[in-house]
């Protein structure tokens, strides 16, 4: 397995999605009455749940792939 130096932007792009996915949980999870009550209306507010879905799926799952990338794991076979 070959070493790879991981740059300094690597490390500051990590820290920002890290941010942003603490702030946003923080956000969804202290704001819950809010949220269900716009959830719950129906209509046009119904894609509410995926649009948050696909957001969370989004950012969580980027900056885990940066924290993976960092730590050094990557999937068997990658060029990378």
């Amino acid at each position: 397995m070959s070493k790879k130096k991981t740059s300094t932007a690597t490390y500051i792009k990590t820290a920002i999605l890290g941010a942003v996915t603490i702030t946003s949980y923080y956000l969804l999870l202290s704001n819950q009455a809010l949220v269900t009550e716009y959830f719950i209306k129906g209509g046009y507010y119904a894609a509410l749940p995926i649009g948050t879905a696909l957001y969370f799926s989004f950012v969580h799952g980027a900056f885990a792939s940066n924290v993976l990338g960092i730590l050094g794991i990557t999937p068997k076979g990658s060029s990378h």
